[in-house]
């Protein structure tokens, strides 16, 4: 990605990682919409209110798998052979420990953190049975974005996709024999996603052992190296705690939205899950730019860096605009997917997701452009300000969740999310204007 027009590269790279997003996605949404027409209102609410645990958790682990990458992706484009084998060998190293502490401590965590957000207690085992099946399958998580995310380092964003494809039509099937057949509601829902993922990861590290011969390590890879280990800390760390400290937000935004009852709860989560559909364009243009400055960087190409960024923003604001136009035409028909609207809780339901959508979707531009910055600026080495924009975003939407309700009920729960992307994007935006015509820009050599 050093060589080339940065519009179309960014492009190319993007479609395998948006249908890769879309992918990943239906693991989600399969869920939703058996659960919420199969087993019912109160359990698709149930999954919803974990949807902020969820997103604390696997959001850090995310994080600091992409961040890792960072620097896998920093020495491919130095073509650095030796330093990429170790960046390797390091990502494995903090990798294994990371999903041992994570697993213990978010297992520990779940049923106070149900308890501290207001879950409604006619939902309250659903939903601690499924985050806690689905945290036993963090392991499962963290290989397969420890693969994708060296894959797509090295410029191979095609086959995380082709192992996500292979994932998701496993998991489709497993949600209906676990919950039709088997009856096991939402547990079986989290059950067939984790065995799923579980699947794609192990293609993926299949993959690398067989077609990359370059990261073929020997013992001497995982030689102790404290500085090189620092580097990846320095980057992973900041990426994971942005995601964990937007979690956080929403967790608390959760605990305000469980007070108006399961119905709104479940309207809320089918809206999400749309909204989540639709934004996998923000996702996937923002991992193309965490790669390609990466290997611009390595490169030392700031000029294209920038040029990757106008880029970038030209194409995630064509999908902002696309999303927008279709949650504010299509709310009712798509939201009705995951909702049994035949009974009354289903009626107050789809209403609350009309709310929803319709609320959010013109401040999609702000939430779009918030990956664009955020993640260049992460992949240049400057992860203090995207932490800073992620604790902007709590305490925006900590504001939000506690006094907009009061004036606006239910809607000001809606409108507390896009306050927050603005209190993300500003900074982030000014930070990148900021630091891109310095000169000291530089990749860190290794010791």
């Amino acid at each position: 990605m050093t060589v080339g027009s940065p519009l179309k590269l960014i492009f190319q790279f993007s479609i395998p990682l948006l249908f890769g997003n879309l992918i990943q996605q239906v693991y989600s949404l399969t869920d939703a919409i058996i659960v919420g027409r199969l087993v019912g209102t109160q359990a698709l609410a149930a999954v919803g209110t974990t949807g902020p645990m969820n997103f604390l958790v696997f959001g850090f682990v995310y994080g600091l798998t992409s961040g890792f990458a960072i620097i896998s992706a920093q020495r491919f484009g130095a073509k650095d052979e030796k330093g990429l084998r170790q960046s390797v060998a390091v990502n494995i190293k903090l990798n294994l420990l990371s999903a041992i502490s994570i697993t213990s401590l978010s297992l520990l965590s779940s049923k106070p953190i149900l308890l501290a957000i207001n879950t409604p207690k006619e939902i309250f085992s659903y939903s601690l049975n499924y985050i806690n099946i689905m945290y036993m399958g963090i392991i499962f998580m963290i290989i397969y974005n420890t693969g994708a995310s060296i894959l797509r380092a090295l410029g191979d964003s095609k086959s995380p996709l082709y192992f996500l494809i292979i994932s998701a039509v496993l998991n489709i099937f497993l949600d209906i024999v676990f919950i039709l057949y088997f009856q096991w509601g939402v547990a079986g829902a989290a059950w067939a996603t984790i065995i799923s993922q579980g699947i794609s990861g192990i293609l993926c590290v299949v993959h690398i052992i067989r077609k990359f011969p370059i990261l073929h390590l020997t013992k001497k890879d995982f030689e102790r190296n404290p500085y090189f280990t620092f580097q990846h800390l320095k980057i992973g760390v900041p990426m994971a705690f942005q995601f964990s400290i937007t979690a956080i937000g929403v967790i608390i935004l959760q605990g305000a939205l469980n007070l108006f009852g399961a119905n709104h709860i479940a309207g809320y989560t089918a809206a999400q899950k749309v909204e989540q559909l639709i934004g996998i364009g923000a996702g996937s243009f923002g991992t193309t730019m965490a790669n390609y400055t990466g290997q611009n960087l390595g490169a030392r190409r700031v000029d294209r860096i920038k040029a990757g960024v106008l880029s970038g923003s030209f194409l995630t604001l064509i999908f902002a605009f696309f999303g927008m136009f279709i949650s504010l035409t299509f709310s009712s028909q798509l939201t009705s997917l995951f909702i049994d609207t035949t009974t009354s809780e289903g009626a107050i339901a789809l209403e609350a997701s009309k709310i929803y959508l319709r609320g959010t979707a013109p401040f999609y531009p702000a939430l779009f452009l918030i990956f664009i910055f955020r993640n260049t600026l992460q992949s240049m080495g400057r992860g203090f300000v995207p932490l800073l924009a992620g604790v902007a975003e709590l305490v925006a939407r900590f504001i939000g969740a506690l006094f907009f309700p009061m004036a606006l009920g239910f809607l000001g729960i809606v409108l507390a999310g896009p306050f927050a992307w603005f209190a993300a994007v500003i900074p982030l935006a000014i930070a990148y204007f900021w630091t891109i015509p310095k000169e000291h820009l530089y990749l860190d050599p290794l010791p």
